[in-house]
């Protein structure tokens, strides 16, 4: 009886210390989790590269169309971008030019630079930055886990043991693989734009407004008040021979009253 007692004294005692230690190494453990997330943050805002997207929009006013023109294609070719988009338009007093170009992110500003040398107010000017590392990694990790998952039932079609699970497998192969397929789809396109950053610069000119009766009425006036100024002038030139032809007229009608 009394080694009984013993024996349930010494199990009673262990149990208290085991879950005593349980209780100790849960808590270490919870005091490792909670530190752990801001750890793991910084470390990958040291090894991951921020992955920003870049874009401007700009508008304004040129004194000479053409050469500006020129300056914007002199600026993409020199910093190696590319136009994507180039439109004109005109309308009643206004002529403009739409072009949207991609440059290499790293050379944005010194095009934008370059670009708009001489420029001295913008109607509009807007650059943006947008951070889409948090996306980039979360399809990365999305991807990655979607094809371990291709994997595992690649390896199951090769056990497969009738037409049915083929199938049914399959089906689920092509399903996956188009979910693949998409975040491949997404991560390519975040990559181009980050890589290659937009620029959308708008200039125009602005033009006298004049229907067609009106230019022609103003170019009838001034054809003939220049046809008035040679008259005069030719008047000028000939006045002998007028005064003398004045002079015989009026010999002539003496003449004639005299007979």
């Amino acid at each position: 009886m009394k080694k009984s007692l013993q024996y349930l004294t010494l199990f009673i005692i262990f149990t208290i210390y085991s879950c005593s230690q349980q209780s100790e190494n849960r808590s270490l453990e919870m005091a490792y989790l909670e530190a752990a997330p801001s750890t793991a943050d910084q470390e990958i805002e040291e090894i991951v590269e921020r992955k920003l997207i870049k874009e401007g929009q700009l508008e304004f006013e040129s004194t000479d169309f053409s050469l500006t023109r020129k300056t914007i294609f002199e600026a993409i070719n020199k910093y190696k971008g590319y136009v994507s988009s180039d439109q004109e338009f005109n309308s009643p007093g206004r002529k403009s030019n739409t072009i949207i170009i991609r440059v290499p992110a790293d050379n944005f500003d010194k095009l934008l630079q370059d670009a708009t040398k001489g420029v001295e107010r913008f109607d509009n000017k807007q650059i943006t930055v947008k951070d889409v590392t948090e996306e980039f990694l979360d399809m990365q990790a999305r991807l990655k886990t979607k094809k371990e998952l291709e994997n595992r039932y690649l390896e199951i079609l090769k056990q497969a043991k009738n037409v049915k699970e083929i199938l049914e497998i399959e089906k689920e192969i092509g399903q996956l693989r188009a979910e693949i397929e998409s975040v491949e789809g997404r991560l390519k396109y975040l990559l181009n734009r980050v890589s290659f950053s937009t620029l959308t610069i708008t200039f125009y000119e602005s033009i006298s407004t004049q229907t067609k009766f009106g230019q022609e009425f103003k170019n009838g006036v001034s054809n003939g008040w220049n046809n008035l100024i040679w008259f005069f002038v030719m008047l000028t030139n000939v006045w002998p021979f007028i005064l003398l032809g004045i002079l015989l007229l009026f010999g002539i009608r003496t003449y004639r009253r005299k007979n």
